[in-house]
């Protein structure tokens, strides 16, 4: 692997392809220019018309000569003649030959019917479109390398252009690589992975303006794959390898661009997408990237957008950025440039980047942030509280009118999200999964508009209210409850360990998933532990942790751990069984300069929305009887 840093890598890879020309636009495409919507001009566009093409009234009224009007006043009205001294015209009317004015219908009086009176003079070509006003034969529309806009469209009709060369569209072969891979909707076995990449890049590919051409799937077989690379370069533009990029027994993607050509570059420095392939086959770009979503579509935007820009004459937008304060410690590693996604929303004058999972397979991480922040390749990272950019995936409006909420997971939070947009169309609400002592961190540090939180006082058994006097003394804030939930042992379907209580976690056979330090439910099981006289030793699992109940029911579901304890509807929504242990008061804390602000008066309006309440029922394990209603308030 060459570990390049990616800017180094496409200078040289685009000098290469410069060289020989495989960066360049393709033949010129004559087209209607009432079809060419999204292209991009191969020569400058000329006016072969002038518009308006003849003096057109600008008004209703009456066109005449000025001169005859020249002495109009008030002390002095000018009678004129209709239909020999004024005509009638209506806007857009071609102007009488011997006029060259319009009065307005509004400045005339008619003294009878064929006369009318002025008291004003008219000047020359007053309320009159003049030949050439908008546009003048000859007149350049537009320049070459042009991206075409509706309106753009509009002034080539009115300037009577009605065809025009536009670049081509680079069409870019995608060949998903794997033998693991099937296609959607296939019934799938363990081992199968379903084929999803080739769209994602495809429609990346078709955004970017150019033609995607989805091949089938490829097993992982050298003379295959080189085979269809082969037929690839013959049929499309660009070539695009996805999987087998890395240096692995299977990845055959460098070899054969090897025997078909040159590769340029095999690795970069970067987090994630580090195994990406820059190589030419017959005078063609041809790339490979990681099979990894997140990989993938990182070296999209790295390579594959300024390679299809360029070939289009363009290019590509530089994203929007803002300045945020990162809400967590934020570690890299040395030597490589990191590409963190994140949540935003803007607490308190200033925007919040939370973070979202780093992984190079989680595509619900690109789905979830709303920006990318880069950690550069001499940095380890950025400590809590620091300033980032951050590039936007999401404008800007959309984050400001996000609803901050960081703290302990709920499912009950997505469907509050879904009910805040469907009813305000506007507004968001960004959730971060850092358990109920980091939410109660994150108000402490004014990053959140509220945090979800469900923490048991182990003295007197009741939720919250002694942990938010303890964490945030003297502040102004009101905790209002979301809901009651039942917390529980999340099991595999059928309870195949016989797992009855508790207590049979310890001293068998049984492998445990735990929730991250922090988070409620690790205070409830470490609670419960106590009162039984249980080491957390005992238990087989007891370090492995996750941060969400349904990362923990997914864990159990996948056979990775027998038990984890979570809340009932977790376990339902996996079809998981379950053992109900307590009932907890998961409440959302409020600072109180937030409260009466739209961020949270939204939220409280949708939690009283009977629908809302009726679909957090649904999902199993919740008592929604103090829902929206204030616990207590400092």
């Amino acid at each position: 692997m060459d570990d390049l840093p990616w800017e180094e890598a496409l200078e040289l890879y685009f000098a290469y392809l410069q060289d020989g020309g495989a960066l360049n636009p393709g033949p010129h495409e004559l087209i209607a220019a009432d079809k060419s919507m999204g292209r991009v001009t191969a020569s400058p566009v000329y006016a072969r018309l002038s518009s308006p093409h003849y003096h057109a009234s600008a008004m209703d009224g009456m066109a005449v000569a000025s001169i005859l009007t020249y002495e109009a006043s008030e002390s002095t009205p000018k009678h004129l003649k209709v239909g020999v001294e004024a005509v009638v015209v209506d806007t857009g009317d071609p102007l009488p030959n011997g006029c060259d004015a319009v009065i307005m219908i509004e400045d005339i009086h008619y003294v009878d019917a064929d006369t009318i009176e002025i008291i004003n003079p008219a000047t020359p070509w007053q309320h009159v479109r003049v030949v050439g006003e908008d546009i003048v034969a000859t007149e350049m529309i537009v320049p070459s390398n042009h991206l075409i806009r509706p309106i753009d469209i509009g002034a080539f009709l009115a300037g009577g252009v009605d065809n025009l060369y536009v670049h081509p569209r680079p069409r870019v072969a995608i060949i998903p690589t794997g033998t693991e891979l099937v296609q959607p909707g296939s019934a799938l076995h363990p081992g199968d992975i379903i084929e999803f990449n080739s769209r994602i890049l495809g429609a990346m590919v078709e955004q970017w303006g150019a033609v995607p051409l989805r091949r089938e799937i490829i097993v992982d077989d050298f003379e295959n794959l080189k085979e269809a690379v082969a037929s690839a370069v013959d049929e499309a533009d660009v070539v695009l390898v996805n999987a087998g990029s890395s240096a692995g027994s299977e990845d055959y993607t460098a070899d054969v661009v090897r025997a078909l050509g040159k590769v340029l570059v095999h690795g970069i420095a970067t987090k994630p997408g580090k195994p990406v392939i820059l190589g030419e086959i017959s005078g063609k770009p041809v790339v490979g990237v990681p099979g990894y979503p997140v990989s993938a579509y990182l070296d999209m935007e790295l390579f594959l957008k300024p390679l299809i820009f360029s070939k289009m004459g363009l290019i590509p937008p530089a994203p929007e950025k803002i300045e945020a304060n990162v809400s967590r410690k934020l570690v890299s590693p040395m030597g490589v440039e990191e590409f963190v996604r994140v949540k935003l929303g803007q607490v308190g004058g200033k925007f919040i980047a939370t973070p979202v999972s780093r992984g190079a397979g989680v595509l619900m991480s690109l789905v979830r942030a709303d920006g990318m922040i880069r950690v550069p390749r001499l940095s380890e990272g950025y400590n809590s509280g620091e300033p980032v950019t951050v590039e936007l995936f999401r404008p800007l409006q959309e984050i400001r009118d996000t609803t901050v909420v960081i703290g302990s997971h709920d499912i009950a939070l997505d469907v509050l999200a879904n009910f805040l947009h469907r009813e305000y169309p506007a507004a968001s609400l960004s959730s971060a999964h850092v358990g109920s002592l980091g939410g109660l961190s994150a108000i402490k540090r004014g990053e959140a508009h509220c945090a979800g939180i469900h923490l048991l006082d182990e003295k007197t058994g009741s939720y919250n209210i002694s942990y938010v006097k303890r964490l945030l003394p003297g502040r102004d804030v009101t905790l209002v409850n979301l809901v009651y939930r039942e917390q529980g042992l999340m099991l595999a379907k059928g309870n195949p360990k016989g797992i009855r209580r508790l207590e049979d976690l310890a001293g068998r056979d049984i492998s445990f998933v735990n929730r991250q330090r922090g988070a409620g439910t690790r205070i409830l099981l470490d609670y419960q532990l106590r009162e039984m006289g249980i080491d957390a030793d005992e238990i087989h699992g007891y370090e492995h942790e996750e941060y969400t109940h349904m990362a923990v029911a997914a864990a159990v579901q996948a056979g990775v751990a027998d038990a984890g304890l979570g809340i009932r509807a977790a376990a339902q929504a996996l079809e998981l069984d379950f053992i109900g242990i307590a009932e907890e008061r998961y409440d959302l804390c409020i600072p109180g300069e937030y409260l009466i602000t739209p961020y949270i008066q939204r939220l409280l309006e949708v939690m009283a929305l009977p629908e809302f309440q009726a679909e957090v029922r649904k999902l199993g394990g919740y008592d929604l009887r103090d829902c929206g209603k204030i616990i207590w308030q400092s």
